[in-house]
């Protein structure tokens, strides 16, 4: 059976693709590893995939944060093949509003409280409607490691890329608003999906990942 690597969203942990039909693989769950100083998207993907990945062609699937890092992880691996769900594969596919946190830089004084408790802008950001979604957020609120957010919003922030691998594949939903799907150019369109689109339309994902995953054997 193949093997997935699953990197999760920011702050996030393997909980987050729970919901999703992986039966046709054998996922793997890359933990996050502690950020370096000033360390950039590229150079963090580069120690998480010397640290657990070891194919010399791997699948990897990545979620928001976890997509960025693997369409890194393709760009300096042609035989990998990357999945990226909810994310962006350039930083011109991120908000354009984005840019104004960059050159003022609010999230290194990010308070621990933003992080660790629901808020009603994260609940509509992240398309947390009902209660599967709540409660996935509630578990990520609760074990949020500061340090990580503020690296993790940087990074994204200051990511240069702008390169699409011809081995990475895009599912974005159409109603995701913290990365808009107008911002986007997806292979793979979910109508009315969110950014946790894993969770409340995991089905059609799911269907997807498998149509994918058995066009590229």
């Amino acid at each position: 059976m193949q093997t997935l690597y699953c990197i999760s969203g920011m702050g996030a942990d393997e909980e987050v693709f729970k919901h999703l039909d992986l039966s046709f693989v054998q996922p793997v769950f890359i933990k996050w590893i502690k950020p370096q100083l000033n360390e950039t998207l590229p150079q963090y993907a580069h120690r998480l995939r010397e640290k657990f990945i070891h194919d010399n062609a791997p699948t990897i699937l990545g979620l928001s944060l976890g997509g960025m890092l693997a369409v890194e992880m393709a760009k300096t691996n042609p035989s990998a093949k990357a999945i990226i769900i909810s994310s962006a594969k350039t930083r011109n596919e991120l908000p354009f509003h984005w840019k104004f946190f960059r050159y003022l830089p609010l999230y290194k004084i990010l308070p621990a409280w933003s992080v660790k408790n629901q808020s009603f802008l994260r609940n509509y950001f992240l398309g947390a409607k009902y209660m599967p979604q709540k409660k996935y957020l509630e578990h990520v609120a609760k074990n949020a490691d500061i340090d990580f957010y503020r690296w993790g919003i940087g990074a994204i922030l200051n990511w240069e890329n702008e390169t699409v691998p011809a081995n990475v594949t895009h599912i974005h939903g159409t109603n995701d608003k913290l990365l808009p799907y107008h911002f986007v150019k997806a292979d793979f369109t979910i109508n009315n999906g969110g950014h946790l689109m894993v969770i409340d339309n995991a089905r059609e994902v799911s269907s997807r990942i498998k149509e994918i995953i058995s066009y590229n054997v």
